[in-house]
Protein backbone atom coordinates (compact mmCIF):
# COMPACT_ATOMS: atom_id res chain seq x y z
CA UNK A 1 0.00 0.00 0.00
CA UNK A 2 1.36 3.69 -1.07
CA UNK A 3 1.79 5.84 1.92
CA UNK A 4 -0.56 8.60 2.24
CA UNK A 5 0.54 12.06 0.60
CA UNK A 6 -0.41 15.20 2.15
CA UNK A 7 -2.69 15.72 -0.57
CA UNK A 8 -4.60 12.41 0.75
CA UNK A 9 -4.04 13.74 4.36
CA UNK A 10 -6.03 16.93 3.46
CA UNK A 11 -8.75 16.14 1.27
CA UNK A 12 -11.36 16.45 3.97
CA UNK A 13 -12.18 19.18 5.74
CA UNK A 14 -14.07 19.77 8.96
CA UNK A 15 -17.80 21.38 8.29
CA UNK A 16 -19.20 23.78 10.67
CA UNK A 17 -22.61 22.96 12.57
CA UNK A 18 -25.14 25.05 11.64
CA UNK A 19 -27.06 25.88 14.52
CA UNK A 20 -30.10 26.99 12.65
CA UNK A 21 -30.67 24.10 10.83
CA UNK A 22 -31.26 21.82 13.96
CA UNK A 23 -33.72 22.76 16.46
CA UNK A 24 -32.31 20.77 19.38
CA UNK A 25 -35.29 22.22 21.50
CA UNK A 26 -37.13 18.49 22.07
CA UNK A 27 -33.72 17.25 22.93
CA UNK A 28 -33.32 19.82 25.93
CA UNK A 29 -36.74 19.10 26.49
CA UNK A 30 -36.48 15.89 27.01
CA UNK A 31 -33.40 15.81 29.10
CA UNK A 32 -35.10 18.36 31.72
CA UNK A 33 -36.90 15.12 32.83
CA UNK A 34 -33.38 12.36 33.15
CA UNK A 35 -30.66 12.97 35.65
CA UNK A 36 -27.22 13.78 35.41
CA UNK A 37 -24.96 16.07 33.21
CA UNK A 38 -28.84 15.64 30.57
CA UNK A 39 -30.64 17.20 33.68
CA UNK A 40 -27.73 19.49 33.63
CA UNK A 41 -27.73 20.89 30.29
CA UNK A 42 -31.38 21.64 30.05
CA UNK A 43 -30.56 23.63 33.10
CA UNK A 44 -27.82 25.40 31.44
CA UNK A 45 -30.22 25.71 28.11
CA UNK A 46 -32.71 27.75 30.65
CA UNK A 47 -30.28 29.99 32.08
CA UNK A 48 -29.13 31.01 28.85
CA UNK A 49 -32.48 31.90 27.52
CA UNK A 50 -33.12 33.87 31.01
CA UNK A 51 -29.52 35.41 30.38
CA UNK A 52 -30.99 36.52 26.42
CA UNK A 53 -34.38 37.48 27.90
CA UNK A 54 -33.07 39.83 30.47
CA UNK A 55 -32.43 42.86 28.13
CA UNK A 56 -30.32 45.12 30.51
CA UNK A 57 -27.80 41.91 30.85
CA UNK A 58 -24.64 42.00 28.83
CA UNK A 59 -23.70 38.20 27.79
CA UNK A 60 -19.82 37.41 27.64
CA UNK A 61 -18.85 34.54 26.08
CA UNK A 62 -15.78 33.02 27.18
CA UNK A 63 -13.82 30.36 24.12
CA UNK A 64 -10.78 27.94 25.42
CA UNK A 65 -9.83 24.53 24.05
CA UNK A 66 -10.05 24.21 20.26
CA UNK A 67 -13.46 24.88 19.10
CA UNK A 68 -12.75 26.41 16.02
CA UNK A 69 -11.21 24.03 14.28
CA UNK A 70 -13.37 21.33 15.57
CA UNK A 71 -16.52 23.01 13.51
CA UNK A 72 -18.08 25.54 15.87
CA UNK A 73 -16.85 28.57 13.54
CA UNK A 74 -20.95 29.00 12.15
CA UNK A 75 -22.49 28.37 15.30
CA UNK A 76 -20.82 30.86 17.30
CA UNK A 77 -21.21 33.54 14.31
CA UNK A 78 -24.87 32.77 14.58
CA UNK A 79 -24.80 34.36 18.06
CA UNK A 80 -22.90 37.03 17.37
CA UNK A 81 -25.29 38.04 14.53
CA UNK A 82 -28.46 37.81 16.79
CA UNK A 83 -27.06 39.42 19.04
CA UNK A 84 -26.95 36.34 21.63
CA UNK A 85 -23.46 37.31 22.96
CA UNK A 86 -21.64 41.22 23.47
CA UNK A 87 -18.43 40.36 24.36
CA UNK A 88 -15.71 37.41 23.65
CA UNK A 89 -12.78 36.76 25.95
CA UNK A 90 -10.54 33.75 24.48
CA UNK A 91 -7.25 32.02 24.17
CA UNK A 92 -5.03 33.13 21.19
CA UNK A 93 -5.39 29.57 19.50
CA UNK A 94 -8.94 30.04 18.47
CA UNK A 95 -9.42 33.79 17.67
CA UNK A 96 -5.83 33.66 15.43
CA UNK A 97 -4.50 30.35 14.64
CA UNK A 98 -8.25 28.91 13.72
CA UNK A 99 -10.93 31.21 13.56
CA UNK A 100 -8.56 34.02 11.45
CA UNK A 101 -6.61 31.29 9.68
CA UNK A 102 -9.99 29.90 8.10
CA UNK A 103 -11.36 33.38 7.32
CA UNK A 104 -7.93 33.97 5.07
CA UNK A 105 -9.53 30.82 3.24
CA UNK A 106 -7.33 28.16 4.56
CA UNK A 107 -9.35 25.02 6.18
CA UNK A 108 -8.69 22.50 9.27
CA UNK A 109 -9.07 18.91 8.10
CA UNK A 110 -10.71 15.49 9.33
CA UNK A 111 -7.55 13.08 10.20
CA UNK A 112 -8.34 9.68 9.02
CA UNK A 113 -8.25 6.90 11.55
CA UNK A 114 -8.16 8.00 14.68
CA UNK A 115 -5.48 8.73 16.83
CA UNK A 116 -5.85 5.95 18.69
CA UNK A 117 -5.45 3.95 15.32
CA UNK A 118 -3.64 6.14 13.18
CA UNK A 119 -2.90 6.03 9.41
CA UNK A 120 0.42 7.67 10.30
CA UNK A 121 2.17 9.00 12.82
CA UNK A 122 3.15 12.40 14.32
CA UNK A 123 7.03 11.73 13.42
CA UNK A 124 5.88 11.35 9.35
CA UNK A 125 3.37 14.19 10.30
CA UNK A 126 5.91 16.51 10.94
CA UNK A 127 7.95 15.54 7.82
CA UNK A 128 4.99 17.10 5.65
CA UNK A 129 4.42 19.98 7.38
CA UNK A 130 0.90 18.27 8.90
CA UNK A 131 0.28 19.42 12.48
CA UNK A 132 -2.67 17.35 14.49
CA UNK A 133 -4.91 18.42 17.28
CA UNK A 134 -6.14 15.09 18.48
CA UNK A 135 -8.26 14.09 15.49
CA UNK A 136 -8.23 17.18 12.78
CA UNK A 137 -5.23 18.22 10.61
CA UNK A 138 -3.80 21.82 9.58
CA UNK A 139 -1.46 22.63 7.04
CA UNK A 140 1.82 23.81 8.71
CA UNK A 141 2.53 26.26 5.88
CA UNK A 142 -0.64 27.82 5.86
CA UNK A 143 -0.24 28.36 9.52
CA UNK A 144 2.67 30.22 8.44
CA UNK A 145 0.97 32.19 6.00
CA UNK A 146 -1.25 32.98 8.77
CA UNK A 147 1.88 34.13 11.09
CA UNK A 148 2.80 36.22 7.99
CA UNK A 149 -0.28 38.16 7.69
CA UNK A 150 -0.47 39.05 11.73
CA UNK A 151 3.02 40.95 10.84
CA UNK A 152 2.08 42.42 7.96
CA UNK A 153 -1.06 43.87 10.17
CA UNK A 154 1.15 45.26 12.92
CA UNK A 155 3.47 46.33 10.02
CA UNK A 156 0.39 48.59 9.32
CA UNK A 157 -0.34 49.99 12.46
CA UNK A 158 1.09 53.26 14.37
CA UNK A 159 3.87 52.22 16.84
CA UNK A 160 2.33 51.92 19.98
CA UNK A 161 1.09 49.34 22.83
CA UNK A 162 -2.29 48.10 22.11
CA UNK A 163 -4.81 45.92 23.42
CA UNK A 164 -5.73 42.53 22.28
CA UNK A 165 -9.29 44.33 21.14
CA UNK A 166 -7.69 46.69 19.04
CA UNK A 167 -5.48 44.31 17.24
CA UNK A 168 -8.07 41.67 16.60
CA UNK A 169 -10.66 44.60 15.15
CA UNK A 170 -7.18 45.30 12.58
CA UNK A 171 -7.75 41.71 11.89
CA UNK A 172 -11.84 42.14 11.61
CA UNK A 173 -11.04 45.19 9.20
CA UNK A 174 -7.78 43.01 7.24
CA UNK A 175 -10.75 40.39 6.99
CA UNK A 176 -13.64 42.86 5.89
CA UNK A 177 -11.40 44.57 2.87
CA UNK A 178 -9.11 41.06 1.99
CA UNK A 179 -12.01 38.44 2.50
CA UNK A 180 -15.29 39.72 3.55
CA UNK A 181 -17.42 36.73 1.87
CA UNK A 182 -15.78 34.22 4.25
CA UNK A 183 -18.05 33.53 7.10
CA UNK A 184 -16.14 33.80 10.81
CA UNK A 185 -15.78 35.53 14.15
CA UNK A 186 -13.08 37.89 13.93
CA UNK A 187 -14.97 39.18 11.10
CA UNK A 188 -18.16 38.76 12.52
CA UNK A 189 -17.21 40.54 15.40
CA UNK A 190 -16.03 43.64 13.59
CA UNK A 191 -19.04 44.03 11.99
CA UNK A 192 -21.20 43.69 14.97
CA UNK A 193 -18.62 46.22 17.24
CA UNK A 194 -18.08 43.33 19.03
CA UNK A 195 -14.90 43.07 21.79
CA UNK A 196 -12.82 40.07 21.63
CA UNK A 197 -10.19 40.04 24.20
CA UNK A 198 -7.51 37.20 24.27
CA UNK A 199 -5.55 37.89 27.40
CA UNK A 200 -2.83 35.38 26.38
CA UNK A 201 -2.29 37.35 23.16
CA UNK A 202 1.17 36.40 22.36
CA UNK A 203 0.07 32.45 22.54
CA UNK A 204 -0.55 32.08 19.09
CA UNK A 205 0.20 33.24 15.31
CA UNK A 206 0.32 36.85 17.03
CA UNK A 207 2.88 36.49 19.06
CA UNK A 208 4.87 34.99 16.04
CA UNK A 209 3.52 37.74 14.15
CA UNK A 210 4.65 39.60 16.52
CA UNK A 211 8.20 38.62 16.95
CA UNK A 212 8.70 38.88 12.93
CA UNK A 213 7.52 42.79 13.52
CA UNK A 214 9.45 43.41 16.42
CA UNK A 215 13.06 42.22 15.16
CA UNK A 216 12.83 44.35 12.56
CA UNK A 217 12.33 47.17 13.92
CA UNK A 218 13.94 46.75 17.87
CA UNK A 219 14.09 50.19 18.28
CA UNK A 220 11.96 51.84 21.33
CA UNK A 221 9.40 53.60 20.08
CA UNK A 222 9.32 51.84 16.84
CA UNK A 223 6.88 48.55 16.83
CA UNK A 224 3.64 47.44 18.14
CA UNK A 225 3.56 45.88 21.40
CA UNK A 226 0.85 43.98 23.16
CA UNK A 227 -0.66 45.88 26.83
CA UNK A 228 -2.31 42.95 28.63
CA UNK A 229 -3.39 45.59 31.37
CA UNK A 230 -5.30 47.39 28.81
CA UNK A 231 -6.86 44.13 28.03
CA UNK A 232 -8.08 43.71 31.66
CA UNK A 233 -9.05 47.52 31.78
CA UNK A 234 -11.04 47.59 28.92
CA UNK A 235 -12.97 43.89 29.73
CA UNK A 236 -13.57 46.04 33.47
CA UNK A 237 -15.06 48.74 31.06
CA UNK A 238 -17.85 46.76 29.65
CA UNK A 239 -18.82 45.98 33.50
CA UNK A 240 -18.69 49.48 34.19
CA UNK A 241 -21.00 50.26 31.02
CA UNK A 242 -23.57 47.29 31.77
CA UNK A 243 -23.03 46.08 34.94
CA UNK A 244 -25.67 43.53 34.98
CA UNK A 245 -23.68 40.73 32.92
CA UNK A 246 -23.62 36.72 32.56
CA UNK A 247 -21.47 34.33 31.27
CA UNK A 248 -21.23 31.91 29.15
CA UNK A 249 -18.23 29.91 29.52
CA UNK A 250 -16.94 26.82 26.99
CA UNK A 251 -13.95 25.48 28.56
CA UNK A 252 -11.98 27.19 31.55
CA UNK A 253 -8.77 28.31 31.80
CA UNK A 254 -7.58 32.08 31.49
CA UNK A 255 -10.57 33.58 29.53
CA UNK A 256 -12.84 32.22 32.83
CA UNK A 257 -10.68 33.69 35.27
CA UNK A 258 -10.55 36.99 33.25
CA UNK A 259 -14.34 37.06 32.49
CA UNK A 260 -14.61 36.37 35.95
CA UNK A 261 -12.13 38.64 37.77
CA UNK A 262 -13.90 41.49 36.39
CA UNK A 263 -15.70 41.89 39.43
CA UNK A 264 -13.17 42.47 41.62
CA UNK A 265 -11.87 44.87 39.60
CA UNK A 266 -14.57 46.85 39.25
CA UNK A 267 -14.92 46.70 43.20
CA UNK A 268 -11.37 48.17 43.08
CA UNK A 269 -12.08 51.27 41.08
CA UNK A 270 -14.40 52.31 43.88
CA UNK A 271 -17.98 50.86 41.98
CA UNK A 272 -20.34 49.02 44.01
CA UNK A 273 -20.42 46.35 40.83
CA UNK A 274 -22.88 43.20 41.38
CA UNK A 275 -22.00 40.20 40.76
CA UNK A 276 -22.32 37.83 37.41
CA UNK A 277 -25.74 37.73 37.78
CA UNK A 278 -26.15 34.19 35.77
CA UNK A 279 -23.28 31.90 34.56
CA UNK A 280 -23.09 28.61 32.91
CA UNK A 281 -20.25 26.37 32.26
CA UNK A 282 -19.31 23.79 29.78
CA UNK A 283 -16.39 21.37 30.82
CA UNK A 284 -14.37 18.49 31.09
CA UNK A 285 -11.98 19.66 33.82
CA UNK A 286 -12.48 18.66 37.01
CA UNK A 287 -12.98 20.52 40.90
CA UNK A 288 -10.67 18.12 42.96
CA UNK A 289 -7.38 19.26 41.58
CA UNK A 290 -8.51 22.96 42.80
CA UNK A 291 -7.43 24.20 39.21
CA UNK A 292 -9.54 27.27 38.07
CA UNK A 293 -10.89 25.51 35.17
CA UNK A 294 -13.13 23.27 36.88
CA UNK A 295 -13.30 24.95 39.98
CA UNK A 296 -17.41 25.55 40.61
CA UNK A 297 -19.61 28.57 39.67
CA UNK A 298 -20.36 28.43 43.91
CA UNK A 299 -17.06 28.40 44.55
CA UNK A 300 -16.34 31.51 42.27
CA UNK A 301 -19.13 32.85 44.97
CA UNK A 302 -16.71 33.18 47.61
CA UNK A 303 -14.35 35.67 45.76
CA UNK A 304 -17.32 37.59 45.23
CA UNK A 305 -17.12 37.10 40.95
CA UNK A 306 -20.52 34.70 40.66
CA UNK A 307 -23.84 34.68 42.13
CA UNK A 308 -25.29 31.10 43.07
CA UNK A 309 -28.77 32.01 41.75
CA UNK A 310 -28.49 31.25 38.64
CA UNK A 311 -25.15 29.09 37.72
CA UNK A 312 -24.76 25.79 36.33
CA UNK A 313 -21.94 23.67 35.54
CA UNK A 314 -22.19 21.13 32.87
CA UNK A 315 -19.59 18.40 33.24
CA UNK A 316 -18.77 17.52 29.35
CA UNK A 317 -17.26 18.05 26.73
CA UNK A 318 -17.82 21.10 24.68
CA UNK A 319 -18.14 20.43 21.17
CA UNK A 320 -21.39 17.95 22.20
CA UNK A 321 -22.97 20.05 24.30
CA UNK A 322 -22.59 23.44 23.29
CA UNK A 323 -24.49 22.83 19.67
CA UNK A 324 -27.57 21.83 21.81
CA UNK A 325 -27.63 25.03 24.36
CA UNK A 326 -26.89 27.10 21.66
CA UNK A 327 -29.38 25.76 19.27
CA UNK A 328 -31.88 25.84 21.87
CA UNK A 329 -31.52 29.10 22.29
CA UNK A 330 -31.61 30.17 19.14
CA UNK A 331 -34.55 28.50 18.57
CA UNK A 332 -36.01 29.73 21.75
CA UNK A 333 -35.64 32.92 20.79
CA UNK A 334 -35.51 34.63 23.78
CA UNK A 335 -32.48 37.14 21.85
CA UNK A 336 -35.38 38.54 20.02
CA UNK A 337 -35.31 42.50 20.72
CA UNK A 338 -32.13 42.36 22.63
CA UNK A 339 -30.17 45.44 22.23
CA UNK A 340 -26.89 45.78 20.12
CA UNK A 341 -24.53 47.18 22.49
CA UNK A 342 -21.85 47.81 20.32
CA UNK A 343 -18.97 47.56 23.14
CA UNK A 344 -16.32 48.04 20.66
CA UNK A 345 -17.20 52.00 19.96
CA UNK A 346 -17.43 52.26 23.16
CA UNK A 347 -14.66 51.17 24.84
CA UNK A 348 -12.27 52.96 21.72
CA UNK A 349 -13.90 56.17 22.75
CA UNK A 350 -13.72 55.00 26.58
CA UNK A 351 -11.35 56.98 28.89
CA UNK A 352 -9.32 55.66 31.22
CA UNK A 353 -11.35 54.07 34.73
CA UNK A 354 -9.93 56.29 37.40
Amino acid sequence: MNKPTKADLLANTVEHIDITAIDARPVVDAYRHTAFQARNLARAADIYSMMLADKECAVVLTLAGSLISAGMKKAIVTLIENNMVDAIVSTGANIVDQDFFEGLGYRHYIAPGSPEAPVVDDMTLRDLAIDRIYDTYIDEDELRECDDTMRKIFDALPPGAYSSRELIDAMGAYLEEHHADIEGVVLACHRKRVPIIVPAFSDCSAGFGIVLHQMARPEAGAHVAFDSGKDFRELTQVKLINPSTGLLMLGGGVPKNFAQDIVVAAELLGNDAPMHKYAVQLTVADSRDGALSGSTLREACSWGKVDVVHEQMVFGEATTTFPILASDAYHRAAWKGRPERRFNDALANQPVAN
